[in-house]
């Protein structure tokens, strides 16, 4: 079996193991598994950054050119960016669901072609491995903020109706998972704006104009809107709560579609078809 193929599906074997552990770790309630998830976590992260770096060295480029590679660089990016939310909150629902979206992530991948390719001339740049970092690491963000917006509503939802699950006590606080979903929107919103300002720069070099008005540019633009709409709101008329929380879930929906719905339904410059050699 190819290196590539085997860190691949053992990084997936260890996201699935941390995973559970999470979730028995919300059931139990025991710190002792909430340990074990985390080093899981940690552990898969790391399996997973030496399989994208044999993958690099041995394609010869950053895997990121097609479906299979950038999911398994979205969940990178995610695992990564959550342990490092996790050192100082360690908040075992948020970790068991995060744990989930980057299994599913992987189990997503593993159903494509792992393979190298020839790439095309304008993917074979300095510009891919800094515009898709800086895009990837910004949607991780997001995804951590959709999360936390998630668990926001769910807890209050419950205070209102005064019906309490066990999950609600396995919850942080309302004001900690607001503040989380804010502090995500600051780190978040200055990456996707240099994932956009890069892309631009790059689609100059590689096209000879900076926007093309590409399916992926429009949408990633719309999003961007959403996000600095509710940056802006935040920063200025104090958004907090429940609208903050929609909002985030709202614009994570609009981004997990320029992710995957713009390349899969409105073909275009960015369509993974047309980065294949």
């Amino acid at each position: 079996m190819d290196v590539n193929v085997l860190l691949f599906k053992f990084s997936l074997l260890l996201y699935l193991v941390a995973t559970v552990m999470y979730l028995l770790a919300v059931v139990s309630n025991k710190s002792s598994e909430d340990r074990r998830g985390r080093t899981a976590l940690a552990l898969a992260f790391a399996v997973h950054t030496i399989t994208l770096v044999v993958r690099f060295v041995s394609a010869g480029y950053t895997p990121v050119t097609n479906l299979h590679e950038s999911l398994s660089f979205f969940a990178w990016a995610l695992a990564g960016t959550f342990l490092l939310v996790d050192r100082r909150l360690h908040m075992v629902v948020l970790a068991a669901a995060t744990s989930t979206i980057v299994l599913v992530l992987m189990l997503l991948g593993s159903v494509l072609p792992i393979q190298t390719q020839n790439l095309k001339p304008a993917l074979n740049s300095f510009w891919l491995p800094v515009h898709v970092g800086f895009a990837f690491l910004g949607d991780a963000v997001f995804t951590v903020a959709f999360v936390a917006a998630v668990f926001y509503l769910l807890q209050e939802r419950m205070l209102k109706s005064k019906k309490f699950s066990a999950l609600y006590y396995r919850l942080p606080s309302l004001d900690t998972l607001d503040t989380l979903n804010y502090r995500c929107l600051t780190f978040g919103f200055p990456l996707m704006t240099l994932g956009i300002i890069t892309g631009a720069v790059w689609a100059e070099e590689a096209w000879g104009t900076y926007w093309s008005w590409d399916p992926k540019e429009t949408w990633a633009l719309i999003t961007w809107f959403l996000y600095a709409a509710l940056l802006h709101g935040r920063l200025t008329t104090g958004w907090r709560g429940r609208r903050a929380a929609i909002l985030a879930i709202v614009g994570f929906l609009f981004l997990l579609f320029t992710f995957l719905g713009v390349n899969l339904l409105l073909p275009g410059l960015h369509s993974y078809a047309s980065m294949s050699g």
